[in-house]
């Protein structure tokens, strides 16, 4: 490397005090530096010809630098210090050398936040742009990517009068921007979703009231007609459990159909920057085993962009990634405190931050395949805009640690190999999984990202992506993740999911017209058999487990009054609902490619009454603790 960074920053320019920074940083920016572009300096003049010329970077590291630039999106510098071939602070000075302008520290030197508010915190995060302080006429703007910055400088010109450009570090503009404007930023996290499409209006009386009104008129019903209560909730439960086994035997039919076969690959002419973001709250002793299995991913570093998402007050794992040496596409984003606390918050706040035009999401135990982003990124080359999501197979690493980690695999298999890609070929909307997600940035920020109030925020997404026209596809990679394996976690997990399902259907359900227009009927039908019927069936449990007491000679009111024909219809639905399920179970094992033992498949009749408890915990928190977020621990068990 060339000479250190430090030695070539401007010693008068640091110690500067705030009073005189604007008059001195007037005279450092001489008229030639804010000349047009046209007049800058020329594209023979390259930032690889400057670092060459100042003995920064050796002609060899530079001839492989701009080869993969050549082929690849991105910026120069992102692989120069990806590949650890420069300093950041060395390149900044660089930058300002080649730029001919002046490296300034924001953190030391204090910006006007008046000039921060008046183009929005958002657009600077995205953008990694400064407004610093105001020269007379002259706005001077830093920003970490001068070669981008002609791009911006229309915008910047209509609110700001003429600007001037200035060398700052991105990690110094983002700590700035956080440090005076962070909290702000927060709660438009926690707002980015319409409130039309949004769940947070539906706590307090908006929730509490239909559901006293519908308390109130089965409580009637017990007193007044016991019987009638006691019928519609059989029948219902009978209903749901007919529709949902439907569902289950199309959507396993069609996810085995033959697939037309795909055509070549795409030829990338450049391969585009990825954003991977990954919350993490109370994961001290996961982070460093977390770092590890991302850096198994074999997409370009310098393209590859690792967002590792802390809450402010997360103190443990904020010292367990400060004590961690982070490669250069490896950084942290600090979520300042706010009214809620849910990973989709924390999401919406580092979206900003992310600089790829394809996000993706993991969670924190996860072991993704080393392939799997280049083949998103091929995928997505492949379709058409409209396809906005791409959704891989969860599976788990620990899969035999017990019954419930068996059955728990079990179900993952059937859901993601057979029941997801069924309900894509059917045309349906898809709840989206939490993890290994992948958008186009475009459409989620498009749609305002996640619900921040929604504990299923994958679940929302997936069907306001359907709402507005976009599709989602499952792809064929594989995302190891450990299985939650012990009875009370995987209550408390679960009834979270279950919660957040009854905000989905009740945020969705809020305008039916709006939605059937929106759907179609085919797909509204769909909805409320995944959704509806899926809570109905987890709630009534009980219900269809109680005609088990008729096979001890136990008296059952309603099977006792049922016609030959109808009890013998509700014995057969039984039955097929039984035997579709260790069908696909037994297929879903099979394709998943573990080995233990299928006998374990017809135990998930037992495995789901923990659902069942799940749920009650579910609908108690729906009414006196909406947005509460359940945290699952993680981190018991590694991947080989």
């Amino acid at each position: 490397m060339g000479p250190s960074a430090k030695a070539l920053r401007s010693p008068k320019l640091q110690a500067l005090s705030q009073d005189h920074l604007a008059k001195d940083l007037r005279q450092a920016l001489p008229a030639a530096k804010l000349r047009p572009a046209a007049e800058r300096p020329s594209p023979a003049d390259t930032l690889g010809v400057a670092l060459l010329r100042d003995g920064l970077i050796a002609p060899d590291e530079m001839v492989r630098a701009l080869a993969l630039h050549a082929r690849r999106s991105g910026r120069l510098t992102d692989i120069l210090v990806s590949r650890d071939l420069i300093g950041p602070d060395e390149l900044c000075v660089a930058l300002a050398r080649h730029w001919k302008t002046e490296v300034i520290h924001p953190m030391a030197a204090k910006p006007d936040i008046r000039l921060i508010d008046r183009i929005g915190g958002n657009f600077c995060l995205r953008n990694s742009l400064l407004p610093w302080r105001q020269t007379g006429a002259v706005t001077v703007i830093a920003t970490a990517q001068p070669e981008e910055f002609e791009r911006h400088r229309a915008k910047l010109t209509e609110v700001f009068g003429p600007v001037a450009m200035a060398i700052a570090p991105a990690q110094e503009i983002e700590q700035t921007i956080l440090a005076y404007r962070g909290k702000s930023l927060a709660r438009a996290a926690e707002t980015r979703v319409c409130a039309a499409e949004s769940c947070r209006n539906l706590a307090g009386r908006r929730l509490f009231v239909p559901l006293f009104l519908l308390g109130l008129i089965l409580s009637v019903l017990a007193v007044l007609s016991p019987m009638t209560l006691v019928w519609g909730v059989v029948g219902w439960a009978v209903v749901t459990l007919a529709l949902s086994t439907a569902l289950k035997i199309a959507a396993g039919f069609a996810s085995t159909l033959r697939r037309a076969p795909s055509g070549p690959a795409p030829v990338l002419a450049r391969l585009p920057v990825v954003s991977i973001m990954v919350a993490l709250y109370r994961e001290s002793d996961i982070a460093p085993r977390l770092i590890r299995r991302l850096g198994r991913l074999e997409y370009p570093r310098e393209l590859l962009d690792i967002v590792l998402v802390v809450e402010a007050e997360d103190h443990m794992t904020r010292a367990a990634l400060a004590a961690t040496d982070l490669p250069p596409w490896m950084r942290i984003v600090v979520v300042p405190d706010g009214q809620v606390k849910t990973k989709p918050r924390a999401l919406n706040f580092a979206l900003d931050h992310c600089r790829g035009s394809i996000v993706g999401v993991y969670d924190a135990e996860d072991a993704p395949e080393p392939d799997q982003i280049t083949r998103v990124v091929h995928r997505f080359a492949e379709r058409g805009p409209d396809v906005a999501c791409l959704q891989g197979v969860l599976d788990f690493y620990n899969p035999t640690t017990n019954w419930l980690s068996r059955c728990f695999c079990i179900e993952y298999a059937t859901w993601f190999r057979l029941i997801l890609p069924g309900l894509q070929r059917l045309g349906l909307p898809i709840p989206l999984g939490g993890t290994t997600l992948f958008f186009r940035r475009a459409v989620l920020e498009e749609l305002g990202g996640w619900d921040a109030h929604n504990v299923t925020e994958d679940a929302d997404l997936g069907m306001r992506l359907y709402r507005h026209g976009y599709r989602t596809e499952l792809i064929e990679t594989v995302t190891g993740e450990e299985a939650n394996c012990r009875a009370l976690p995987w209550v408390k997990q679960r009834s979270r999911w279950l919660k957040g399902y009854m905000m989905t259907w009740a945020t969705h359900m809020r305008d039916p017209v709006v939605l059937w227009r929106q759907l179609g009927a085919w797909q509204f039908a769909g909805f409320q058999v995944l959704f509806l019927c899926t809570l109905s069936q987890f709630l009534l449990l009980p219900v269809l487990w109680s005609f088990w007491i008729t096979a001890f000679g136990f008296h059952h009111p309603i099977a006792s009054a049922l016609p030959h024909w109808a009890a013998f219809g509700l014995i057969a639905l039984f039955v097929l609902t039984e035997g579709v399920n260790i069908t696909l179970g037994l297929i879903g094992l099979r394709l998943s490619g573990h080995r233990f033992s299928r006998l374990w498949v017809p135990l998930m009749h037992f495995y789901f009454s923990l659902g069942a408890l799940a749920s009650y915990k579910a609908a108690w928190e729906m009414v006196y603790r909406p947005f509460y977020w359940d945290k699952t621990d993680h981190g018991h068990f590694d991947p080989p």
